[in-house]
């Protein structure tokens, strides 16, 4: 039985730049992912830049599978991996086709969206908004006529553009009710520090202009005091943050929901209660760390809230304390599909190194490892603060685990 050089997980931005660079280099590699075809989510982007030019997830998908393709790289969709089996001297990939042998690892199995629960959520219509743009970015179908997005964040005003471009009539985005798992996302206060971070998106200059200002927390203050009843549109699209949705309504599927007034703490104003038609719902609770593949196979943890929940120690060449695992992508912390990218050329170049005893990468490993950062720092949306912070915690544990 041939043993691979690496068997990578995930065949997202960060997958498939590894794996490019691991076939320049003559090793073998096989990579899988359980979705039907590769690009991870990708395929589901699309949005402008501030430069005006257009990001096209698809467009930048064919471009790494071609080269993937064109170096005859083993790239196996639809297949599901659900354990990682440690021997001796190799690990053992087990998947719902076939086991896979391999002397190294990458996981880059990327992120999981986190639904903030609502009374009615479970109706059909109701669905996270990262459904949502894979239904209409990937599959072409629309996901119903007039819809509201419950959960003001940086990925729910990304996609919610997204679903306008393709022609779908949305309401207005609007905060969950307040519950012990909504917590935060159901407070005025932390979303509005959120939202000034991807203010200069804004298509009104006004909103720009005030963003400067609203950095500081007595203007974030006065702003939730004084925010119009009507909500800041953005793309002519109502964003509330003193409007929350009470409840899902409907018999067989959603017909409306209950959305009332909310303090600047995120109490319910009784009797404010208004009910809205619509026949769907996005729930847009955030993104965490996809991470369980690395658990069972005994990698150390840490929990870092600017890296979006619990991640893989590992080093800035992608590298965890356990030898031949390498992890790359959003399970190390929730950034944009460019960050993922670079970091898989990271975690490619690594493996190279480490399989080939080759100093000659060593060159190539300090520009990919620039490159992340370059990448991270010109990142239009951050959507976490204090990334760089994370970043630092989660290398000094490996440093100390080492």
């Amino acid at each position: 039985m041939q043993i691979n050089d690496v068997v990578i997980i995930g065949a997202g931005p960060a997958g498939l730049s590894a794996a490019i660079q691991c076939r320049e280099n003559d090793l073998r590699v096989t990579v899988l992912d359980e979705f039907p075809k590769p690009g991870g989510r990708l395929l589901g982007q699309l949005h402008q830049e501030p430069t005006g030019e257009w990001w096209n997830g698809i467009e930048e998908t064919k471009i790494l599978v071609d080269k993937a393709e064109k170096l005859n790289t083993d790239i196996r969709c639809g297949v599901s991996v659900h354990h990682i089996e440690k021997l001796e001297d190799h690990f053992v990939v087990h998947t719902n086709k076939k086991n896979f042998p391999a002397k190294n690892i990458l996981i880059a199995t990327g992120a999981a969206e986190t639904a903030a629960p609502i009374p009615g959520w479970t109706l059909p219509g109701v669905m996270s908004i990262g459904a949502a743009q894979v239904m209409t970015n990937v599959h072409r179908v629309s996901v119903g006529e007039k819809g509201i997005v419950v959960g003001v964040n940086v990925l729910s005003a990304a996609i919610a553009r997204e679903l306008q471009l393709a022609g779908i009539d949305l309401h207005s985005m609007a905060l969950p009710a307040r519950n012990a798992v909504s917590e935060d996302q159901a407070n005025p206060r932390l979303v509005m520090e959120r939202l000034v971070r991807i203010a200069h998106l804004a298509p009104s200059a006004f909103i720009k202009f005030g963003s400067k200002f609203a950095k500081f927390k007595f203007v974030q203050n006065i702003a939730l005091q004084f925010f119009p009843k009507g909500g800041v549109k953005m793309w002519d699209m109502p964003i509330h943050l003193r409007k929350a949705i009470k409840e899902i309504n409907g018999t067989d599927k959603v017909e409306s929901v209950t959305m009332v007034d909310v303090t600047v703490d995120g109490d319910i104003i009784r009797g404010t209660e208004e009910t809205i038609p619509v026949d769907f719902v996005c729930i847009a609770g955030g993104l965490y760390p996809l991470a369980e593949l690395a658990a069972v196979v005994g990698v150390p943890f840490q929990y870092s809230e600017e890296l979006g929940g619990h991640v893989p120690i590992h080093n800035e060449a992608m590298e965890t304390s356990m030898k031949g695992i390498y992890v790359a992508g959003n399970i190390t912390g929730i950034e944009s599909a460019k960050v993922a990218r670079e970091q898989g050329a990271v975690a490619g170049l690594s493996i190279v190194k480490n399989t080939l005893q080759n100093a000659t990468v060593d060159g190539k490993l300090k520009v990919a490892i620039n490159n992340v950062k370059a990448t991270r720092e010109a990142a239009t949306i951050q959507f976490h603060p204090r990334i760089e912070e994370g970043r630092e915690k989660v290398t000094t544990a490996f440093n100390q685990l080492t």
